[in-house]
């Protein structure tokens, strides 16, 4: 029998839900099903450039739509297995992938039969009578025909294509050589001196990371978020802290195999050149221009609207954090490995708010049937747990999602826990998305991803509110993939502009700060209490604190993001010099960092998605905030007729509609900047 025979892949997936196989497969199996993946769609290209029938919308745009099921059903399985369990033979796979699947995209988007039929419908759009759904889909093909490079001369598209390959050579790299860096680093802590200061909850999982790692005796402190924060929070060993700061910040920027200056330097002189062959001055503009920003400027307004408040909010922040320094007998100038650590005392003194006293009150389990029970207040639907479904972890959960009628509307996968062959971060993504055909309705699977610090054997594992509130975010993307309700794969779910996709998620943050969520789920690990009303009173009082802080970082990264692809030079220059120089241009204040610095930022270099795109964050906390006022306006956070406008434009809408037209129906009106300042405690400081 022949791998091409014997290979789980190519057969039918005889699961449940449809489910990938997940038992059945090793690395081996994906290239030569690839291989017939895209062998397969590039024959339903031609046939449908080449049919005799005049273009229509069925004929061409659907069939276009509908085509590459295998080739979706795979890259559903390989790039989550390659950012949620990987290995090393995975991500040979994955480097000998990249530039094949970035020649295939372009052999579709250049196929010049398969343009002119939709080229010739997008001409007569007007007069074709398509349903908005119809015209919205035609547009956006087209748009993606264009942007992928369809309309350019032959030789510039043979000189498009080597560049989009080997862009996708080098991004596979970068997101592996962060990897590479982040599994290979280890903070042990051995003696009581080095756990000075660390809470039982840090200790428990600094133990637990040492035991997977077969290290005996101590803890280990890793670069994952959910390690390396509260170490920098609570360790009183400043020396460690610097260590361990530095190993954190300095991600990619090795002298070796896994450093990214160089890897980044090319990939931003590549985009510049993908920009300028579509006749933009820089990568920025290219971006943009398929945005609701749609312009550099726009967002540049945006971010200084955030950035000149947020600098004076953390000078105030430095200057108590500096006068707690002084309380304490100390004498140090503050750093960026001290921050945390100081604004923690800082928090206790002022808000007499402990994270080691918040933390019982927030055990995982208790947090996801948070979500679950909001997603059902407002939506409806229900969270099934299926305890004999395998996942491709033993840590994965499955679960049915039902809606009205006990309907399935999907599967959802959750995946908690940091590991090392997992990527850093936390993110939702899409085994399956939803659509319909006349063959029926495509439920979708969708995954969230986080990488919480696993408790002990047989203890819970605590969150911050920082972590429920991640746990909150990426719920958000993920009833966003599985409420799609549209006809057409290319419009559903996340699919949407760059800074929209951002809205659902962080919409659906409010509910955790809301009381009555708190005093439901919030209960103590241990005795089941709830959160006392007066540690609600204090994590209130203290929203706002440390936001300048915070905001400065984001911001800082965001501004450097926009500036580096807004250079219109043919040659890049190197990274880390260009990355301090803008930090000094724009005022960045000493002893703050960034959330990302160029060598590890993976939203930019792990792929483009949010290349001159981080700023969608604050563009779609803009919306959040003045989208959640809805429901203060109505009296109630479940308010039922907010909450179904909500899920019809906005979480069930997908691509289908502009999405200003989609906010615009569920609100009333366009949104204001207002509340975002006001969320942020900034809008005080933007008055001074």
């Amino acid at each position: 029998m022949t791998l091409a025979t014997s290979n789980p892949l190519l057969e039918p997936w005889d699961t449940p839900y449809g489910l990938p196989p997940f038992e059945k497969v090793a690395p081996q199996h994906f290239r030569p099903a690839f291989d017939q993946a895209l062998a397969d769609q590039r024959a339903e290209m031609d046939a449908i450039a080449q049919s005799p029938d005049a273009p229509g919308f069925d004929n061409t745009v659907a069939a276009f739509d509908r085509s590459g099921r295998l080739l979706s059903r795979l890259d559903g399985l390989f790039y989550n297995l390659a950012s949620s369990e990987t290995s090393p033979a995975l991500q040979a796979v994955e480097l000998e992938l990249a530039p094949l699947m970035a020649g295939h995209s372009n052999a579709i988007y250049m196929h010049a039969g398969l343009f002119r039929r939709i080229d010739s419908l997008h001409a007569q759009r007007d007069t074709l009578g398509l349903t908005s759904e119809q015209r919205r889909l035609l547009e956006r093909v087209h748009l993606d025909f264009v942007r992928a490079g369809a309309q350019l001369a032959p030789e510039a598209q043979a000189r498009y294509a080597k560049v989009t390959e080997r862009l996708a050579e080098l991004t596979t790299r970068f997101s592996q050589n962060v990897l590479a860096d982040e599994s290979g680093y280890r903070l042990v802590l051995r003696t009581e001196d080095d756990l000075a200061g660390l809470p039982d909850f840090v200790r428990a999982a600094a133990r637990q990371a040492a035991a997977e790692r077969g290290i005996a005796d101590a803890g280990v402190i890793t670069l994952s978020r959910s390690h390396i924060v509260p170490f920098l929070t609570f360790s009183d060993r400043r020396d460690l802290r610097e260590q361990a700061y530095r190993a954190w910040t300095t991600r990619g920027e090795h002298d070796g195999p896994h450093d990214n200056r160089t890897v980044a330097r090319e990939i931003l002189s590549l985009r510049n050149e993908q920009a300028r062959l579509h006749g933009h001055a820089s990568y920025a503009d290219y971006a943009l221009a398929d945005t609701m920003a749609q312009r550099a400027p726009a967002v540049n307004e945006l971010l200084r609207k955030v950035w000149v408040p947020a600098k004076a909010s953390a000078e105030r922040e430095r200057q108590a954090l500096q006068a707690m320094v002084l309380s304490r007998g100390e004498s140090l100038r503050l750093e960026a490995w001290d921050w945390r650590y100081y604004a923690e005392k800082v928090r206790q003194a002022r808000y007499e708010l402990d994270e080691a006293e918040v933390k019982p009150f927030f055990p995982l389990d208790r947090m996801v049937e948070a979500v679950f029970d909001c997603a059902e207040r407002l939506f409806g639907v229900r969270f099934v747990l299926q305890p004999q479904v395998r996942a491709y972890h033993p840590d994965v959960k499955v679960y049915e999602v039902r809606g009205a009628g006990d309907a399935l509307l999907g599967v959802f996968l959750h995946d908690n826990f940091a590991r090392p062959s997992k990527r850093s971060g936390a993110w939702m993504s899409s085994f399956r998305v939803q659509s319909r055909s006349a063959s029926g309705e495509v439920t979708p699977i969708v995954v969230n991803n986080n990488n919480f610090a696993k408790g002990a054997p047989g203890e819970p594992t605590l969150l911050s509110f920082d972590d429920a509130r991640t746990l909150f975010h990426e719920f958000g993307h993920g009833l966003h993939g599985l409420l799609s309700d549209v006809t057409y794969e290319r419009l559903s779910g996340t699919n949407v502009l760059r800074d929209f996709v951002e809205l659902p998620s962080q919409l659906f943050e409010h509910w955790l700060s809301e009381p009555q969520v708190l005093k439901r789920h919030a209960r103590h690990h241990r005795t089941g209490e709830p959160i006392p009303d007066e540690l609600i009173r204090r994590l209130k009082a203290a929203r706002t604190f440390n936001q300048g802080y915070e905001t400065v970082r984001y911001t800082a990264s965001a501004l450097v993001d926009m500036a580096v692809h807004s250079l219109e030079a043919t040659q890049a220059p190197d990274i880390t010099a260009f990355e301090a120089a803008e930090l000094e241009r724009i005022g960045m204040p000493p002893g703050i960092g960034m959330n990302h610095r160029l060598p590890h930022f993976q939203h930019l270099f792990s792929g483009a998605s949010y290349a001159a795109g981080y700023y969608v964050y604050l563009w779609a906390e803009v919306l959040d905030a003045d989208g959640f006022d809805a429901f203060a306006e109505a009296g109630d956070p479940f308010d039922p007729e907010v909450a179904r406008r909500l899920r019809r434009f906005i979480y069930s809408s997908g691509n289908s509609m502009e999405p200003s037209a989609a906010y615009q129906a569920f609100r009333g009106r366009p949104a204001t900047v207002e509340p975002m300042l006001r969320k942020k405690g900034l809008a005080e400081v933007e008055a001074q």
